[in-house]
């Protein structure tokens, strides 16, 4: 008689690169950039618009943007009703709930404090993929990796913000159940390339899946925004949904389906070194000693989880 959880060897039966290629690597990086770009965006987004607001016309944008390259381009529309429910619980573990976690969690916790937290995602990627995941299984060299990419994050934002520790205790929890649910959301959205879908349509589907929850919920809280907020606003949420989000998950997307779940939870430790240095090349931002010694703990924690340059072989 087969066992009930039989079918889930599907998810991993299409091979990935658990090693990296430099193709890989490279969409990595350009997605650290475009999620590190998203909190100067926040930024002035949220000088006019609720937070909530902020997050619907982020995710709204995106979905319409994406939907119209789809119909552009005449890529093949999903009809199973599977996979539609894939995209709505996906949308769910990567949008609804740790954006809802993290905003609430910031309320009460200094924002260097949630981004090291938030860092924790490789680490409870690996635990989650080690369990659920036959080709991701846990090793020591990948748990050490991901240790020093969070040191060095620790040690780029800065370690001070580390004794905020021990204050506001749920906020910080809420902060780490956003992490592990894009840990989930990361393993959960192995199974897309298996059903055979674009990129493209996958990114569209899942944030029109978590679109459908937030938006309506913004209106009813927040309203309709009103005349009065500034058109710098208006542009930096646009332009957060079509660039920081849109274009984000057609990347993440990618590289999900040939890397698989670990390797692209590592943007996390990517997205602090790409926000650093937007800031020191176009802000005029200090680029300290701490920056650089950060950087080169996360780029060694890289070569520890990737273990291309430790075997001996390309």
């Amino acid at each position: 008689m087969r066992a009930p959880l039989a079918p889930e060897p599907r998810l991993v039966r299409p091979e990935i690169n658990t090693r990296m290629e430099p193709v890989d690597w490279a969409q990595l990086l350009l997605l650290s950039v475009l999620w590190g770009g998203s909190f100067f965006l926040i930024a002035v987004s949220v000088t006019g618009l609720p937070v909530l607001s902020v997050v619907a016309i982020r995710l709204g944008v995106a979905a319409m943007v994406l939907w119209l390259i789809v119909l552009m381009t005449g890529r093949k529309l999903p009809r199973a009703p599977g996979i539609w429910a894939a995209f709505l619980v996906m949308g769910i573990l990567n949008n609804a709930i740790p954006f809802g976690l993290i905003v609430w969690g910031q309320t009460s916790i200094p924002s260097g404090l949630a981004s090291i937290l938030n860092a924790t995602t490789p680490l409870w990627t690996v635990i989650v993929s080690g369990l659920l995941l036959s080709d991701e299984g846990f090793s020591a060299r990948k748990l050490v990796g991901v240790v020093l990419g969070l040191g060095g994050v620790a040690v780029m934002i800065g370690l001070d913000t580390l004794a905020g520790l021990g204050h506001a205790i749920w906020a910080q929890l809420a902060i780490l159940g956003a992490a592990l649910s894009y840990a989930f959301a990361n393993v959960f959205g192995r199974r897309f390339r298996s059903m055979g879908l674009d990129p493209v349509v996958t990114a569209a589907g899942m944030v029109t899946g978590s679109s459908a929850l937030l938006v309506p919920l913004a209106l009813s809280v927040d309203g309709w925004p009103g005349a009065e907020v500034p058109g710098q606003v208006w542009l930096a949420a646009i332009v957060l949904g079509v660039v920081s989000t849109g274009l984000a998950y057609v990347l993440y997307f990618r590289v999900l389906a040939r890397a698989g779940a670990t390797n692209i939870s590592l943007v996390t430790f990517l997205v602090p070194v790409s926000a650093v240095f937007l800031g020191w090349l176009f802000l005029a931002e200090t680029l300290g000693p701490a920056h650089l010694l950060g950087v080169a703990l996360i780029a060694l924690g890289l070569v520890l989880i990737d273990g291309r340059l430790l075997a001996g072989r390309k």
